[in-house]
């Protein structure tokens, strides 16, 4: 566990972004350290993609700051986002191309050395056990191999931060589980991992700390044990929804 004198890798502080009649986002900060795996959980409508996409720099917040391993957003969006590894729900792949062939791809996009290129390859297809597809066009994969295709893409450059956006949705249990050693494997080497999932159990064994989000804005955060004993309830399900009744009392 990163030490709390430590600098987050990911830090950012207050955003807000408004669209036409709704606030999507409102001053929500988020800090991930070096070696740490942070939960953001909430219901559809939260306000989760909105602020991992800006968190990103997909999309340009209406205020706030966002800065990845030490490199503001707003100062030079190119280099913050080579420290990045960023996973979207409809991330897509190339259909006609391989899972190896749009690694290699990307690789060279990051400007990768082709020895390093190609040993980075070769974990990832053993570590996610891709070698079955690896070298077969992504139209032809399942849901689950290509998700497994799209996180390898995430980590291939060995970025400082993962931004992952439910990466096992929709997934059956043991793709789901190749995913989540994945994040296990990245948080051991030292990334910053931030993660959205519907999907408690997961969160609950994976996180070192968790952001419980409702209507655009954080309604806590912490560790599990410390959302648990201030919720008064058992489990991480139960603890949300308190949160929930007490921001709707509130509101």
């Amino acid at each position: 566990m990163p030490t709390p004198s430590s600098t987050p890798a990911l830090d950012a502080r207050l955003l807000v972004k408004r669209f036409p009649g709704v606030n999507a986002v409102d001053e929500v900060s988020i800090h991930v350290h070096p070696g740490e795996v942070v939960g953001l959980l909430g219901p559809n409508g939260a306000g989760k993609t909105t602020t991992l996409r800006m968190l990103a720099g997909i999309l340009t917040p209406d205020a706030g700051s966002v800065s990845v391993a030490g490199v503001a957003m707003h100062e030079d969006p190119l280099a913050a986002k080579r420290r990045l590894g960023f996973l979207t729900g409809d991330t897509q792949l190339y259909q006609r191309l391989s899972p190896r062939e749009v690694l290699r791809y990307f690789g060279e996009l990051y400007s990768l050395d082709r020895g390093v290129l190609e040993a980075r390859i070769a974990r990832l297809v053993d570590e996610l056990e891709m070698s079955s597809f690896a070298d077969r066009p992504c139209a032809t994969l399942s849901s689950g191999q290509k998700q497994r295709a799209n996180i390898a893409r995430a980590f291939l450059h060995a970025p400082d931060v993962l931004i992952l956006d439910e990466p096992t949705t929709a997934l059956d249990v043991i793709s789901g589980q190749f995913i989540v050693e994945a994040i296990r494997r990245e948080r051991t080497a030292g990334r910053a991992v931030l993660f959205s999932t519907h999907i408690m159990g997961e969160a609950e064994y994976l996180c070192d700390r968790i952001y419980l989000m409702h209507s655009g804005r954080i309604v806590d955060e912490g560790p599990l044990d410390d959302l648990l004993a201030r919720s008064g309830q058992a489990n991480l399900t139960d603890a949300f929804l308190y949160h929930v009744r007490v921001s709707a009392v509130r509101a």
